[in-house]
């Protein structure tokens, strides 16, 4: 009885605030509630042939006392006030959302962004994306217009600037990759220009990003990233969710021909001297994966691996055993996107089909597509990018087998070697379309 009587004071009280002058509601309730009383009348005017004793009686005889021009008939008056009571009650409704919306601190065309992500985004497919650097970062900022149920996968292993360095002193997984993820994903604009800034001074923090230094801190407070998850997507309004590929900090291993071992992604490009990697490992090789990450690669409609460096960003990926376990019995179809250029220090003498081969070696399995750029890179980019000493990734002279998997479709980025980011999203959801449904 108490908690029922103090229920109905909660309501008196609320609706008494509705009273108080200046709230910019009850003006357009009540021009819509005049509104929607002058449609009636107006129909009634030209419609009614009963006697006069309804409560638009009054209204009625006023407007048949009105004088109207030469040849212009009666019925028009009754017409004319219907549509002002449509266009009046429509207006006020509208009136009656911005005031609504604005009170809350929301700009109305703000607010019509927010439901098209919730209703209509949120019914696209659910892709699964792996990898890390810019390629994956690239991908997820076109995907996003497309489909709200995306999850990142994140490479985690880097060991350099501002991740290495934060690695070594918190003992944390590297955050630069989801940081730049995260970005990617934010639907405020402020937001993901925040968390890219790198400082520049300051004794401590000159060289990190401002994300990093917000992951840091979440880590250390709830004693690791995996634990503060949810809060991060929340605070940074994420359209989809992004998770590290393992929630254990890992050293990345490469294993060179001749035997040796290169630790650490950072000494890779530096240490292994021309010889070709034969394997590449993670330290410890038992480390686990978030439950959230296996089961959005069980539910997937899509899964992308690429476009990224192939033995920092894509390899270690998969090289998570439970991941890969995941990637290897999903029903969701996987596709592989090849990148446009090879990586100089990391894949030189490595053509198209080398670098699938040896993803699907350290995953165990195929990709069932390969989609490659099919639009022509001008003479230009391709001498800018063998001075630096990358070469083009040609499907010619592939396998039958690799080829049967190839599709083709324009993804450059113009005056570039790289993907455009809203050409390779269309491009995934075409084939998703065209040929993943049937399959």
């Amino acid at each position: 009885m108490k908690r029922s009587a103090r229920g109905v004071r909660d309501s008196a009280g609320r609706a008494a605030k509705w009273m108080v002058p200046g709230m910019g509601v009850k003006r357009w309730f009540f021009v819509l509630i005049l509104c929607v009383l002058i449609v009636p009348v107006g129909f009634m005017y030209f419609a009614w042939t009963g006697p006069l004793d309804f409560v638009g009686t009054r209204v009625i005889l006023w407007l048949s006392s009105l004088r109207l021009p030469d040849g212009v008939p009666t019925w028009t008056l009754g017409t004319l006030a219907m549509i002002v009571g449509v266009v009046g009650a429509m207006s006020s409704v509208v009136m009656l959302n911005r005031s609504l919306l604005r009170s809350v601190g929301t700009e109305p065309d703000v607010a019509v962004e927010h439901i098209y992500v919730r209703r209509a985004l949120a019914r696209g497919p659910k892709i699964v994306a792996l990898g890390g650097g810019t390629g994956l970062s690239n991908l997820l900022s076109g995907l996003k217009q497309y489909t709200s149920n995306i999850t990142a996968v994140v490479t985690v292993s880097d060991d350099g600037g501002s991740s290495g360095r934060l690695r070594q002193a918190l003992g944390m997984i590297a955050p630069g990759d989801l940081t730049d993820c995260y970005a990617a994903l934010s639907d405020s604009p402020v937001l993901a220009r925040l968390l890219l800034h790198r400082f520049e001074r300051g004794e401590g923090i000159s060289g990190h990003t401002f994300g990093n230094l917000m992951l840091a801190t979440l880590s250390e407070e709830q004693g690791g990233l995996a634990n503060a998850m949810t809060d991060v997507h929340e605070v940074l309004r994420v359209r989809g969710r992004v998770y590290p590929s393992t929630p254990v900090s890992t050293t990345l291993v490469a294993h060179l021909e001749g035997g040796e071992t290169v630790r650490g992604e950072s000494r890779l490009h530096v240490e292994r001297a021309g010889r070709r990697v034969e394997r590449m490992s993670l330290d410890p090789p038992n480390a686990g994966a978030l439950p959230e990450v296996i089961a959005a690669i069980e539910h997937a409609d899509l899964v992308v691996i690429g476009p990224g460096s192939l033995f920092t960003s894509l390899i270690p990926a998969v090289l998570v055993p439970d991941v890969a376990a995941a990637l290897r019995r999903t029903s969701a179809r996987v596709v592989y996107v090849a990148n446009i250029m090879s990586e100089p220090g990391e894949t030189d003498g490595i053509d198209l089909e080398g670098h699938e081969r040896l993803l699907a070696e350290h995953l165990g399995r195929t990709a069932d597509w390969v989609l490659v750029n099919a639009s022509p890179v001008t003479v230009g980019v391709r001498e800018r990018y063998a001075q630096a000493g990358a070469h083009l990734l040609s499907p010619r002279g592939v396998s039958a087998n690799f080829r049967q998997r190839v599709r083709l479709a324009s993804l450059l980025r113009e005056h570039s070697g790289q993907h455009d980011p809203e050409m390779l999203a269309a491009a995934l959801l075409r084939l998703l379309a065209r040929e993943g449904r049937s399959q």
